[in-house]
């Protein structure tokens, strides 16, 4: 079953148009990347693994392989984000040294209507340090800070909400990207801009790094890093049209950029979680809706679509769906991992998928992983388990890509197993 799901995948790639080998990134073969790095995680993650055959050939592996590839199996989920800014400059450039074949942009748009690199046009409150400089005045909403009563228990939580389609492309230029995250008991506007959670780092995000991308400024970065793109088309703050500015318009402008850059149909899977989104561009650009990306954004398992539902996507056009790594994973009471009843229909169906997201829960063996895990977290008692999850998704269910925080940890596991 396993080697079946494996030769689907690479079907499904050499019918997409995709080079079936790793490293054939240009024209000519090669990668920009010549030699990826992977850190010590990997390997941290291989010692954290119960016996079993998996960990002997991943032990093999880093015992024996002198080298590892890029490989598409990898992408880089907003770059590098575990430990870097996400949609930045720095976190990109990680990404790609990690092994990341194909690294994402969330695309929204400014003002002025220029599109750019955020995860949503509402979060420069917390992924910028927009509040500590002068464009915080154009917030739409204001930093409050928080209320304490006299024993220190919070009664109102410190807020705001600054978007990008409140800043000109210049002026957003000047700001600088930051850890993801805030604190609700911030009294001041630099304690909430804190609250990095204590599995991630600040280490990456100083004043002079954290620098903050156009989508055509990131295309050139990702063309000269030698990989692929997966742009996804976030959905607006502002109503629509933006003056005039249509969804359609904002659609089809994402794709114009890539072409405008020479970038061809088969090095973009354009994502978004706007079904109308993913059918524009298999109607009006077929080259690109060929492998355009259907998010999915059930967050409870009441909301997973059924066998019906997966038919009528492919009906439609749409050849990829990408669930959260809940959705395709579950347990049984032993303790092992398994492809979910939603796997088994996706692929039924005749969707190829790609999952989200590794390496963004922290601690594992914590038992606290958050929606990610909760569907298998009862299998899931060590920092290891998630090259478990890993390789079921790979071998079992034979997904065609995996969305990482840390890059490194999938780049390790598809060059140790075969994956491309």
């Amino acid at each position: 079953m396993r080697r079946l799901l494996t030769r689907l995948a690479l079907t499904a790639l050499a019918a997409a148009g995709l080079p079936a080998c790793a490293h054939d990134f240009d024209h000519h073969g090669r990668s920009p990347i010549a030699s990826v790095q992977l850190g010590p995680r990997p390997f941290f993650l291989v010692g954290e693994m119960a016996d079993g055959p998996l960990k002997q050939r991943l032990q093999h592996c880093a015992a024996t392989r002198e080298s590892y590839r890029p490989t598409l199996f990898s992408i880089g989920h907003r770059g590098a984000a575990l430990q870097f800014p996400e949609h930045t400059k720095e976190s990109y450039e990680a990404a790609a040294r990690m092994g990341a074949g194909i690294v994402e942009c969330d695309v929204t748009f400014t003002k002025d209507k220029e599109l750019v690199c955020r995860h949503a046009q509402n979060d420069l409150h917390t992924t910028t340090n927009i509040l500590a400089t002068p464009l915080a005045a154009k917030c739409v909403k204001p930093f409050t800070p928080a209320v304490l009563d006299a024993a220190g228990t919070l009664v109102t939580p410190a807020a705001a909400e600054c978007r990008t389609s409140e800043l000109t492309l210049a002026e957003f230029k000047t700001l600088r990207g930051k850890m993801d995250a805030s604190n609700p008991r911030g009294r001041t506007v630099a304690e909430y801009m804190g609250g990095t959670p204590t599995f991630r780092t600040d280490l990456y995000a100083g004043p002079t790094s954290g620098t903050l991308l156009t989508l055509k400024e990131a295309i050139a970065l990702f063309k000269k890093l030698g990989v692929k793109m997966t742009p996804e088309l976030k959905s607006p703050s502002v109503a629509m049209p933006f003056e005039g500015f249509t969804q359609a318009a904002y659609a089809q402008k994402m794709i114009d950029e890539h072409k405008a850059a020479g970038v061809p149909a088969r090095d973009v899977w354009a994502q978004s979680f706007d079904l109308n989104d993913v059918l524009y561009w298999v109607k009006n650009e077929p080259a690109f809706g060929r492998q355009a990306v259907f998010l999915d954004d059930a967050n409870v398992p009441a909301d997973v679509p059924t066998l019906e539902q997966l038919r009528a996507y492919r009906a439609q056009g749409v050849r990829i769906v990408a669930p959260p790594l809940w959705q395709l994973l579950t347990a049984d009471s032993s303790g092992n991992i398994l492809p979910s009843a939603y796997a088994r229909n996706a692929r039924a169906a005749g969707l190829d998928i790609i999952t989200w997201s590794l390496e963004r829960s922290g601690i594992l063996a914590d038992g606290n992983n958050g929606s990610y895990y909760q569907s298998f977290d009862s299998a899931v008692t060590r920092e290891g388990d998630v090259l478990r999850a890993l390789d079921v998704l790979a071998q079992d269910i034979g997904v065609i890509g995996v969305f990482s925080d840390w890059p490194a940890t999938v780049s390790f596991y598809a060059n140790c197993t075969g994956m491309k």
